[in-house]
């Protein structure tokens, strides 16, 4: 199977795709094993069972970003009206995706999922190759002139309508060098009015909850420990950064069973499950120019 290949050569990374590589942990693998998948192996299971010895429901976590992701695409596609969406570090397919949320609700709704790391690329070109509105390519955030530039997107994706960018469990994954903040302005510049940005990430509470924060700091020295990179547990305010020149979709940036829950809380929450924050970002179009009349 050949996969589309984009042209541009992304800039420097905190880590390079794992892809088939069985040695060494995948932060795609680890993720698809925490969701109940089989396309992972022994070496990334036990990358998981480092973490859940200091976060014993880390796994819980995965599970909420996956509901997470389910209400905010049934309010993009729906309520919002957004038939155009990029998911940008897809991941290895599993249940309820973004394509079977927007479809659900558009079944016109266009989705095209994006990975650097090949092995995600081939299962996802695999699972989708029956869905004419669905496209898996591969390819990196980081590439210059972003991916919203990209022909090979741009060759499904209309650039001049509003498109939903989500960045799901993705940024908190470069390292601060790469300023992930500068990396999200590039494409909200880049957005035409009327577009959106979902993104979650890895929340390190600092004064807002010392004690909490001690627990981020433990889960990204143990992220390094394990042999999967990078995972930066930010604070609020580095997070809000996101989301310059945006309006924040109430409730705003919130843990992620505050964001518009399905219903009450059926068990108590884990201080594990706290530590990653979500919201949305509406790009408004500009104001009416101001009309003056003559006196």
């Amino acid at each position: 199977m050949t996969i589309p290949a984009l042209p541009a050569q992304p800039r420097a990374r905190a880590r390079g795709p794992v892809g088939v590589d069985t040695t060494r942990p995948s932060i795609a693998r680890v993720y698809d094993y925490s969701l109940g998948g089989k396309d992972n192996y022994e070496v990334d299971r036990t990358a998981y069972r480092h973490i859940e010895r200091i976060a014993p429901r880390y796994g819980d976590l995965a599970l909420m970003n996956r509901r997470w992701l389910s209400r905010v695409v049934r309010y993009l596609a729906g309520t919002a009206g957004i038939d155009q969406f990029l998911d940008i570090g897809a991941g290895l397919p599993t249940a309820l995706n973004t394509h079977q949320i927007a479809q659900y609700e558009n079944r016109h709704a266009r989705v095209v999922y994006v990975d650097n790391d090949p092995l995600c690329a081939v299962h996802g070109s695999a699972l989708l190759a029956q869905n004419d509105n669905t496209h898996y390519l591969r390819g990196d955030l980081l590439e210059p002139g972003t991916l919203l530039e990209n022909p090979e997107v741009t060759r499904y994706l209309d650039p001049d309508r509003p498109i939903a960018v989500l960045t799901c469990a993705l940024l908190h994954h470069l390292d601060d060098h790469l300023d992930p903040a500068t990396v999200v302005r590039e494409y909200t510049t880049r957005l035409p009015c009327g577009s959106f940005l979902a993104t979650t990430n890895f929340w390190g509470p600092a004064g807002e909850d010392p004690e909490l924060h001690t627990l981020a700091t433990q889960l990204e020295h143990a992220f390094t420990a394990s042999g999967l990179g990078t995972a930066r547990y930010r604070t609020r305010e580095q997070q809000l950064e996101y989301f310059d020149g945006l309006q924040l979709i109430a409730p705003g940036l919130t843990e992620l069973d505050d964001w518009w829950p399905a219903g009450p809380p059926t068990r108590t929450r884990a201080p594990e499950q706290r530590l990653i924050l979500g919201g949305v970002g509406f790009k408004q179009p500009p104001p009416p120019p101001k009309i003056h009349h003559p006196r």
